[in-house]
């Protein structure tokens, strides 16, 4: 039986975090994680996912010339070109991860699958017990597959498997409007695979308010055939390839056949594995730890929850964050404090960009009843969106009545990542309405956008 201080499984951006701040409170920390190494973002998730989308934005733009009077020849997109990039350069940032990993000494690495025995003790693969005083969870997730998906057979892939491709294939239908299915549909899509995107339920990627959900459910179908609320009566492996029954919009019986079928519907996190029904931990209705998600910390007090893990906010920067409290909570145990959380940012590298920052429109609503008011900004009436022909899309931001102070906002459009940067770092800053118009604003931007919202805002306030 090995005893150790702090033991922390998984190591992802949240276990890596979480060991680094442990370690810098206590000697005795271990991190385990049975691989493969290299945190989601860098192997599977995030740079892969933008290196497609970079080249897919090339090959986009180069096609559509004529709008600026440019008389581009015919564009012929290398597929075996472009994945050997795309594996190329992922492969370096994975390697960047794992040498930042190279400095954790051998003896605070185990390298295997673990589950728990009791509430203090893991078990590995090969039987090893460990005493644990203090226990961070910081197991990731994977993706989530709907049971009738499997249907298609070998033909059912998920992200992790299309960054593996070789050459791109000639058409993928994608289950799943979300983040991931939005990114890679239509950065195929745009490489000149032929894509159908289908969805249940109406929602698309992480929008909520319902005027911007219907301006992006134009914007996408401009490009490819999505429906965000799909009827689908079957699926099937027929040969090399993948047969889908469904609803057309207008309601009529469509049968396509497609290469392969995207499964982007969702992630589930690494719990279910854990033994959890061996400690007295207490589980919500999907057996993931109830938790403070202030200080990280369990229905036990000597466990902490961090990352994808939680399900709270699956994103890297709210990971690392969470690592960080996770870890230093554990290793000063029992002097446990609530750690800083920024204001939450979220971004869809789509085209356009889909951007959330600050409270959600039903937080806002649950939270100020009557006492806040909204404004909107149409892109298609900017100068510097129609300048660079990306006048579209839709932007609204929630603020406090009387204070004017801002709440929250949801943006389609262009440069929505800097724009949700902007605005997130003014919430953090609680600026009001009126600071904000107070603020330089050079001409011709996107940002003047901002401030003609701002504008249409503060007469509201």
């Amino acid at each position: 039986m090995r005893h150790v201080k702090v033991a922390i499984i998984g190591a992802g951006s949240a276990g890596l975090t979480a060991y680094r701040q442990a370690r810098q409170h206590s000697d005795s920390v271990v991190l385990i994680d049975s691989g493969p190494l290299g945190t989601t973002c860098a192997r599977v998730g995030c740079m892969p996912s933008k290196l497609l989308i970079a080249a897919a934005d090339i090959a986009w733009h180069a096609r559509h010339g004529a709008t600026f009077g440019l008389d581009i020849p015919q564009i012929h997109v290398d597929g075996k070109a472009v994945m050997n990039r795309v594996r190329s350069l992922r492969d370096r940032f994975v390697g960047k991860v794992l040498k930042g990993m190279e400095g954790i000494p051998a003896e605070d690495r185990i390298s295997s699958r673990v589950h728990f025995v009791s509430d203090h003790e893991l078990q590995t693969e090969t039987g090893e017990r460990l005493q644990a005083e203090r226990i961070v969870i910081a197991t990731g997730s994977r993706p989530s597959i709907p049971g009738f998906l499997h249907a298609a057979g070998d033909r059912l892939l998920i992200n992790d498997d299309l960054f593996e491709w070789e050459e791109l294939p000639e058409s993928v239908v994608v289950f799943g409007p979300g983040v991931i299915g939005l990114e890679l549909g239509q950065a195929l899509s745009r490489l000149g695979v032929r894509i159908r995107m289908l969805g249940v339920g109406g929602a698309i990627g992480p929008i909520e308010d319902g005027e911007i959900r219907q301006a992006a459910h134009q914007c996408f179908n401009g490009e490819f055939p999505l429906d965000a609320d799909a009827s689908v009566s079957a699926i099937r492996q027929v040969g090399p390839g993948v047969e889908v029954d469904f609803l057309d919009t207008d309601g009529t019986p469509c049968t396509e056949t497609f290469d392969y079928l995207l499964a982007a519907t969702g992630r589930r996190p690494n719990v279910d594995n854990l033994g959890l029904g061996n400690t007295a931990l207490k589980l919500d209705e999907h057996g993931i730890p109830l938790f403070d998600p202030t200080t990280l910390q369990c229905s036990l007090p000597h466990i902490f929850i961090a990352g994808d893990a939680n399900n709270h906010l699956p994103l890297l920067h709210e990971a690392s964050d969470e690592g960080a409290i996770a870890g230093r909570n554990a290793a000063r145990l029992p002097d446990v404090e609530p750690g800083h959380r920024t204001t939450p940012l979220a971004v869809v590298f789509s085209d356009p960009q889909i951007a959330t920052v600050g409270l959600r429109p039903s937080q806002v609503e649950q939270q100020y009843a009557n006492h806040f008011a909204v404004a909107s900004f149409n892109f298609n009436e900017q100068a510097r969106a129609k300048v660079l022909a990306k006048d579209r899309g839709l932007m609204k931001i929630w603020a406090e009545k009387d204070s004017g102070r801002l709440l929250g906002a949801e943006i389609l459009g262009p440069d929505a990542e800097h724009l949700a940067h902007l605005l997130a770092w003014s919430m953090e800053q609680h600026l009001s309405v009126d600071q904000l118009l107070a603020m330089p604003y050079y001409h011709p931007v996107i940002e003047e956008g901002l401030r003609s919202l701002l504008r249409d805002l503060k007469t509201l306030i």
